[in-house]
């Protein structure tokens, strides 16, 4: 897979992600319920086919690399600095965002690390414990 084609998947992926927060975020619904669970494991899983969820990717879509991307879309970061500074409570709509943010980190983190351990607990025959 060359450059271009690498960074189109990975700019797809991260488009996705923004999507189904903003449809979840539009129904009121919570990240973790099918059809949003779903289709986000779908882009999970197409961040790993294109090589993502390593931080030293050419692409960073690990979880936090995620969060990042999309807090900067969402101005996250600002609206976060403005209202300490302030003192004041962020916007409903930045403190939606940044709850479903979240969720997306949560699970994306537990999917990342299931995927790892995957060949561990699949790699060696099963021991019945009735046959000891």
């Amino acid at each position: 897979m060359n450059q271009q084609t690498r960074s189109t998947l990975a700019t797809a992926i991260l488009d996705g992600v923004e999507k189904l927060v903003i449809d979840a975020e539009a129904e009121t619904k919570p990240i973790e319920v099918d059809p949003f669970r779903r289709r986000l494991f779908e882009l999970f899983v197409s961040a790993d086919g294109g090589g993502y969820l390593d931080e030293e990717a050419a692409v960073d879509l690990t979880a936090d690399g995620l969060c990042r991307e999309l807090a900067k879309r969402w101005n996250l970061a600002d609206a976060t600095r403005d209202s300490m500074q302030r003192q004041a409570k962020m916007s409903p709509e930045n403190l939606g965002r940044m709850r479903l943010l979240w969720s997306v980190m949560r699970l994306w983190m537990e999917w990342a690390y299931a995927w790892e351990r995957w060949e561990e607990f699949h790699s060696q025959p099963s021991t019945d414990v009735a046959d000891e």
